[in-house]
């Protein structure tokens, strides 16, 4: 019986130790956005950039001789899920987040990885704060709102000098601050907007706001928010027959927005980066997406080059630890797909370019 025991603990204690040197073989990272809910879109492009990253990482021989272990955090850009989201993936182990999207998200995850010295990429999350908090653990692969926001504010003021200028924005992080940075541009030109307004997330009546708009003759709205309520509040100026043009940021870049606005989309204006797509350093990921009848709109690539980026600098740091990684990353100049990346003391990429791109006939293009 004792020969028996010592046996049945002998095999338990061999159980634990394959266990602990299985997972001591993989590296846990993750990627966090709204998976569900109406910006689902979003999380879904999140989500493929991040799984085409680490299966072409690992098909390499992962990083420093390690297969990658993907988890995905769905927060529905709401911050109080994202918080909670954020604290699951640290007990999960993760070193490195690649997320989130809504800036309303990052930030207040943002305290959580900082608590626990977790890394985080965000490809999206473009509100100033998020970097401005003096987190050393904080980085993103996108542009900033004052950034966008500039020149927005400029082509505003170059082609409707004169025009009756509306803002709005649905009360939302990202939404006001792209908002607001727009506004603080005209406002340095001397201009000043006919109507500042908000309007509701989810709402789908948006009648009484687009009678403000006609009451106020606007000629031109800046809309600072997400797809699905900019979709409908230029169907119903159409139907209405207002034509007031309709010029928002980087939220539109999905083609939901046409599926919700229909042919009254036709000509919106949007801000964002060179479509990425396009960029030779791309051409081979964009092929296997395309294999999978995936088109890598939006911040697909955004999210791919947050990994390639991470694990360069782990490369060079010779370790995954997050300070490490995060200390390389300062150091480098990542090679991705959508070019080549440095970051600045705050985490921000260095020379971030936005251009201007105009939906026609169920797709946007560069202008």
């Amino acid at each position: 019986m004792l020969k028996m025991i010592t046996g049945l603990l002998a095999a338990a204690a061999m159980s634990v130790f394959a266990a602990t040197v299985a997972q001591g073989d993989e590296i846990v990272i993750a990627s966090a956005g709204p998976m569900t809910g109406q910006y689902a879109k979003f999380g879904e492009q999140l989500r493929m950039g991040a799984q085409q990253a680490v299966a072409d990482l690992n098909a390499k021989g992962g990083v420093l001789g390690k297969q990658l272990r993907l988890e995905i955090g769905d927060d529905a850009c709401d911050p109080k899920q994202a918080e909670a989201v954020a604290r699951q993936l640290v007990e999960k182990k993760v070193v490195f987040v690649a997320g989130h999207f809504c800036s309303g998200s990052s930030i207040p995850a943002s305290a959580v990885y900082n608590k626990a010295k977790v890394l985080q990429i965000t490809p999206a999350s473009t509100n100033p704060q998020l970097t401005e908090q003096g987190y050393w653990n904080v980085f993103r692969t996108c542009g900033r709102d004052d950034q966008q926001g500039q020149i927005a504010g400029d082509y505003i003021a170059a082609h409707y000098k004169g025009k009756n200028i509306a803002i709005a924005h649905d009360k939302q992080t990202y939404s006001q601050g792209l908002a607001d940075a727009t506004r603080d541009e005209l406002h340095k030109k001397g201009i000043k907007e006919a109507l500042y307004d908000t309007v509701t997330k989810d709402e789908k009546d948006f009648s009484a706001f687009v009678t403000k708009l006609k009451a106020n003759k606007i000629d031109v709205l800046y809309y600072g928010g997400y797809h699905p309520e900019a979709a409908l509040i230029v169907r119903q100026m159409r139907e209405q027959g207002l034509k007031t043009q309709l010029i928002s940021g980087d939220a539109l870049v999905t083609d939901e927005f046409w599926k919700i606005s229909g042919a009254a989309g036709e000509g919106t204006l949007m801000t964002f980066g060179p479509d990425p797509r396009k960029k030779k350093e791309a051409a081979g990921v964009v092929a296997e997406f395309a294999k999978a009848k995936f088109d890598p709109e939006g911040y697909t690539l955004y999210t791919y080059a947050a990994i390639q980026a991470w694990a360069q600098a782990a490369t060079k740091a010779g370790s995954t630890d997050p300070k490490a990684v995060a200390d390389a990353l300062h150091g480098i100049t990542a090679q991705t797909v959508i070019g080549p990346l440095s970051f600045d003391a705050k985490g921000d990429v260095k020379e971030p370019t936005y251009v201007w791109y105009i939906w026609k006939n169920g797709s946007y293009s560069e202008m």
